[in-house]
């Protein structure tokens, strides 16, 4: 059962209607749901579509998605990291959310390294028994 959108001419509201098949859809009339009016025009409606992860990370080793990509512009970085976290579909929590704000004011990245010593994690080696 297909579902369309429509702008009515008369009340000028956008109204979604359930039609029964698509062969309803194409051959009676679309009639709004709050007016009453008849004069409606169909709207493209949105489409998600669900890719899997390997597709994902496809697009993520795509070159031409560094397109645009400008390492010393840190608005540009911020922008770089939300399409990343986006495409990996992960909540990457609040001290990544931090680093892209602050990116986005314009801080400039080593600034924001030496404000969050932790970021990266452990460099000493004690962990994986390295001397």
């Amino acid at each position: 059962m297909p579902i369309y959108e429509y702008t009515c001419n008369d009340c000028q509201r956008r109204v979604s209607l359930l039609w029964r098949s698509f062969a309803d859809a194409q051959t009676r009339e679309a009639i709004c749901p709050r007016c009453g009016g008849k004069r409606l025009d169909r709207l493209i409606s949105r489409v998600a579509v669900v890719r899997s992860e390997e597709s994902r990370l496809d697009n993520l080793a795509d070159p031409s998605s560094l397109s645009g990509l400008d390492e010393n512009d840190p608005k540009s970085l911020a922008r770089f990291m939300r399409k990343m976290a986006t495409e990996t579909g992960e909540d990457l929590g609040p001290e990544f959310n931090e680093v892209v704000g602050r990116l986005e004011a314009g801080e400039d990245p080593e600034a924001i390294e030496q404000a969050m010593p932790d970021l990266g994690g452990s460099d000493s080696g004690a962990d994986f028994g390295v001397m």
